[in-house]
Order: structure tokens, then sequence, then C-alpha cells
């Protein structure tokens, strides 16, 4: 059996390269071990007055400059999407020991394949009120490209020099989880031997929040104890965080990899995507399209529920979601599913849309490397709905071999990764 092809005869693909940009942390070890410790992202807001608004709080990064990752007259021309997804790019391309590509052959072997829930919004909107105050001679002349949502992908397409298949996924919240499904399949038919991948969304604006505040998705309680907000699967839970971030990860051919010396990071065994087709921003409450989601992921990864050591879910914090995911998973998983460990990292980062499912799958990998689950913080009050393992309040060590990753959007989107540690030639 060749030890570089599947079980179905598929390329083996690994992720070789990480790079975050969140609410808790500018690299992926930051936000991997505030994480751990429980230190929230979550704070008042502070890019714009929203004193006017219900919900006052997000998940704004911190602390960041994109000067240090990108030429300051480019940064100028981007969105806050563009501007945090090339940050992440960056840290994953260094991350995966590779630089700009000049060989235009390898060049055109390499792909890019970025995520985006709403774009440039905020580049939109800024230029807009730009020309309703001073007309049109201060509007950017790159308002339009700025505000594409295709321009993350461009602009980290430009920095490595990928000059093969490129594709921009749009899913709402399932968005960064179906990029990194979507740049392996570029893999596996043989268009690309390595993909840049993964979501990025830069939302902390006054038409974002002020939108989720009028859906009456956002929490309005923890105004004044912001840390607090995000409560997955706790029975207080009454609305999620919006935040911002990107993760972006390197996906290659196993021979590749290990041609060039790369480290492994973890293996992709599979993915898959569904529709509820019920209803434009509330889940099925059965959960039928997750559980379609979770279990086309696994036959396409060649593994069964029994295989599954730990499930980070979608759990937005709102009521109906976690609900929802709560009985998908015991649906599907049968039994077992009280015996799988299952936590919401966005309760220290909020939801952070189309970027969240790649930030959630770089944690997937970490968690993977160091046997450490990260837990479900501000999980105080037991739901009867929600009775599951959801790891609270502190990190467990455990034997982890092979994980999911789900991500359930707006528009009945779902999207779900399986990983599995790469053990070298033990197989």
């Amino acid at each position: 059996m060749n030890r570089y092809l599947d079980a179905r005869g598929r390329p083996r693909i690994v992720i070789t390269g990480m790079g975050a940009i969140t609410p808790v942390g500018n690299s992926v070890e930051e936000s991997w071990q505030n994480a751990l410790i429980g230190r929230s992202g979550i704070a008042k807001i502070t890019s714009f007055d929203a004193s006017d608004l219900p919900c006052r709080i997000a998940g704004e990064v911190k602390n960041f400059d994109p000067r240090n990752y990108i030429d300051f007259k480019e940064a100028r021309r981007m969105s806050r999407a563009s501007q945090l997804a090339s940050a992440a790019g960056r840290l994953a391309l260094a991350s995966a020991g590779l630089k700009q590509e000049e060989d235009v052959k390898k060049s055109e072997r390499l792909g890019v394949v970025i995520g985006t829930g709403m774009g440039g919004l905020d580049w939109a909107d800024e230029n807009l009120q730009k020309y309703r105050a001073k007309g049109l001679s201060r509007v950017s002349p790159f308002a339009i490209t700025g505000s594409l949502p295709n321009m993350p992908t461009h602009h980290i397409s430009l920095m490595a020099k990928a000059r093969g298949p490129i594709s921009t996924v749009v899913a709402a919240c399932a968005t960064g989880t179906q990029a990194i499904g979507e740049a392996a399949e570029f893999i596996r038919r043989g268009v690309a031997d390595r993909v840049i991948a993964g979501g990025v969304e830069g939302l902390i604006h006054l038409s974002a929040v002020a939108g989720f505040s009028a859906m009456r998705a956002l929490t309005t309680r923890f105004n004044d104890n912001p840390e607090e907000a995000c409560r997955p699967f706790d029975k207080d839970r009454d609305g999620f965080i919006l935040s911002e971030g990107a993760g972006v990860v390197v996906l290659e051919r196993l021979d590749q990899a290990l041609s060039r010396g790369a480290e492994i990071l973890a293996e992709f065994l599979g993915h898959a995507s569904s529709s509820d087709a019920f209803h434009v921003a509330a889940p099925d409450p059965e959960g039928a399209g997750a559980i379609r989601a979770m279990r086309w992921s696994m036959e396409d990864a060649g593994v069964s529920t029994t295989d599954i050591d730990y499930i980070n879910a979608h759990g937005t914090s709102t009521p109906i979601n976690d609900a929802m995911e709560t009985k998908a998973i015991k649906n599907l998983f049968g039994e077992e599913a009280y015996n799988i460990p299952i936590s919401s990292t966005k309760s220290i980062m909020g939801h952070a849309m189309g970027g969240a499912g790649a930030i959630e799958a770089i944690f997937c990998i970490r968690a993977l490397q160091e046997g450490t689950i990260p837990p479900t913080w501000n999980y105080e009050t037991p739901d009867p709905e929600c009775d599951l393992d959801y790891v609270p309040n502190a990190p467990r060590k455990a034997l982890l071999k092979t994980v999911m990753s789900n991500s359930f959007g707006l528009g009945g989107q779902n999207a779900c990764l399986v990983l599995t540690r790469y053990d070298g030639d033990s197989e």
C-alpha cells in the first residue's frame, strides 16, 4: 500500500503551517495559551461609539498594527478583513517554512482558498460616509476593490505569488471550515500540491453590530461584565458576541511535505458541508443538517463515531443553536455522545463569523499536538437541554488521536472537518 495515499487512493494531506490573529492573541501560540487560561478577548467596543446600542461589547483584535505585516501604502488600500487575513497568511507561511514562490512552475501548483462571511463591509460603509459628508472627492478609488469579498484571497495570493487555483468561500459562520475543506479538494483533484486556506472577518463596526442587534442575536445582559458574556451551553446564555479575526493554514500533499523536510502539525482526514434548507437565520431545531455534515465528514475521513476523541463545537452561546448542536451530536453518536469531550472556544473570543471555523481548526491542531482540550469558559448553570461533557472552565489532558470541528451558519450552511494526529509512518 502506498503510504502517500489514503484508503480511497487519494493523496494524503497534512497541515504544515498555521497563522492566527484573534481577539485573544496576535499569534497561534498567544491565542492558544489564552484559550487555556481563560484570558478573555471580549471587552467594551473601542472602534466606534456603541453607547446607544443594546450590545456594547465585542471581541476586537488588540494591539494589531498592519504595518508589522504589510507595506503601509498597501495596507491603507485594504479593508480590515484583508489586513487581518494578510497578517495571518504571512504567519502561516513562516510557520510552514515557506517564502514567496518565485519558481513559476511551482507557483502554478500553489493555490489559495480564503473565506469571509461579509468581506469588506466596513470599507464600503466608511467610503459611503465620506461621500455623504464631503462628496465624491473624498471617496477612495479603492472603495470597490477594498470591499469585495475576494480581496483577502487576492492579497494572500499576491503575497505568496500563488498562481494556482484560487477561490473565495462565502458561507456565513461555516466559511472558515468549508474553505479548508475546499482547499483539500484542490489537492485531491490534482490541481494543486499545496494550498493556503482559512477564513477572516473584520466586522466590529456600527452597521454590523447594529444589524445583529436588530436581529436580537447578540447578548445584552453582560455589557458591564463582558468577559462573562459568551457562555456556550450554559442555561443563562442569551446571545452571541460578535468578534473579528483570521485563521490561515497551509495544506499540502504528504509526499511533498516529507520531501522538503517540513514539520507536520496534523493530518487532514475529511470534510463535508450540508444545507438545512430550513430558515434564513434559525437552524433546523432537530439538527438534521448538522447531522448530515458530521456524518458525511466522518465518511469522507474513513472514521466512525467511536474514533472521535474531541469535538470543537460551533457553540455560539445562543439558546437555539447550542441546544440544536447538542441534540444533533446525541442523535448521531448515540450513547457515545456522553463520552466525548466537547468545548466551545468562542467562550473567550466570541464569534468571528467567517474566520471562526479556521481559528477553531487551529485550536484543534494545537489540542492534538499537546493532548490538551481547551475548555468552555463561563459554563456555570447546567441546561437540561445541553447535558453533554462541555469541559467546563479548565483545560483537560486527554489522549487525542482524531478530532472534529463543527461550524453551522446563517442560511442553514453547515460544515465539518475531521483532523488527526500525524504519527509518521506508523500507519
